[in-house]
């Protein structure tokens, strides 16, 4: 009796991780959004991360979250790091691409609350007198991944995120600056 329930247990892993292993190595999570706006102004917003805690939808989970800032001011070699709860973890983004008004591409290492090297891009495309922004984020799945994405959607996780994400960029563009009173 116990040599069956034995086989049958080995089964069941092996049937698991053959299944696991078959899952797919890539991941792509995309959202978009119309934003009655300009290209330059969206790209001036995305391409500097010194403005990201103004719309991020990570910016938020930690009030007392550490954030620091390397490299250039803005564009390509522009980096950020930041250090907070569990919540938002630990990790550095870097802007490895930017075109003015087109493209920003950033490295994305996450260091906590899991290690990860992902990538985002944002591509902005302008249709008269708005922008299509499209925030994408690729990566690798290893094998723990795959494991966890059995029970649990990458797409589901930050979707949302990027969602609420292009909402704040969205409001925080289409909304005329404030006049200063003489």
């Amino acid at each position: 009796m116990l040599r069956k329930i034995l086989v049958v247990l080995v089964a069941v892993v092996v049937l698991f991780v053959i299944v696991v292993a078959a899952r797919p190595s890539q991941f792509l999570v995309t959202r978009t959004a119309n934003i009655n706006a300009p290209d330059s102004a969206v790209f001036a917003q995305i391409n500097d991360l010194h403005r990201w805690p103004s719309w991020s939808p990570w910016a938020k989970l930690d009030p007392n979250m550490k954030q620091s800032y390397d490299g250039a001011p803005a564009g390509t070699g522009a980096s950020s790091s930041w250090a907070g709860n569990s919540k938002a973890g630990e990790g550095r983004m870097t802007i490895i691409e930017s075109k003015p008004n087109e493209v920003v591409r950033m490295q994305l290492e996450f260091l906590k609350p899991f290690k990860a090297t992902d990538t985002a891009e944002f591509i902005l495309k302008p249709e008269n007198n708005h922008t299509l922004v499209v925030w994408n984020m690729r990566g690798t799945n290893n094998f723990m991944f795959k494991a966890v994405g059995m029970f649990m959607n990458m797409d589901k996780m930050i979707g949302g995120d990027f969602e609420r994400g292009l909402a704040q960029l969205k409001s925080i563009v289409e909304t005329p600056p404030k006049a200063t009173p003489n």
